[in-house]
């Protein structure tokens, strides 16, 4: 009986303890201060942007521009590199423009505006899956300088609940006594 405790007292605390694992998005403005520009000479700039920085599912892309001087729009690896706009995934028109990123894998955007593409307004990341690790001294995942938000009132519903339920089992599991 006491090894069943045990045992069952081990699998609830890892189940709780995955469940209250709690990952923050990070939010990053593409571009830094420069924002979402035409990179005038330099075509380079916002592949050199993604240096060092490690993007995963459910980071934010904040694309900072003036409405009706650009856009930003979601394309294919394709389009992409042809710079074609036709059959956009997806477009914000209304800078400032924050970008889910909520899949794993290339994720490509172009401003669709005239030869601005072909100048190098355009971006492309790489998003994995995983939890946030911690960030390198001197670096920050969160490049808007303000410090990550705090967990949410879902994600503290969630710990609440794996909390009650991890109390429950142990208490079955010790069938409701209590050992000197």
């Amino acid at each position: 009986m006491a090894m069943k405790i045990v045992s069952m007292t081990a699998t609830l605390v890892v189940l709780a303890s995955n469940m209250l694992q709690i990952t923050y998005a990070a939010t990053y403005t593409v571009g830094d201060t420069i924002g979402w520009v035409i990179p005038t000479g330099y075509t380079e700039l916002y592949h050199n942007w993604t240096d060092n920085k490690n993007f995963l599912v459910g980071d934010i892309l904040v694309f900072k521009f003036t409405t009706g001087e650009h856009d930003v729009a979601k394309v294919t690896e394709a389009a992409y590199n042809a710079c074609r706009s036709a059959n956009t995934i997806l477009t914000r028109s209304t800078g400032p423009a924050r970008i889910t990123l909520n899949s794993i894998g290339d994720h490509h955007f172009i401003c669709t505006f005239a030869d601005h593409c072909a100048e190098g307004q355009k971006l492309s990341v790489e998003v994995r899956n995983g939890p946030r690790t911690a960030p390198v001294p001197g670096t920050s995942h969160n490049t808007t300088g303000t410090p990550p938000p705090p967990p949410n009132s879902a994600s503290s519903l969630v710990a609440t609940i794996s909390l009650v339920f991890m109390s429950i089992g142990i208490q079955i599991a010790g069938g409701g006594r209590h050992f000197a």
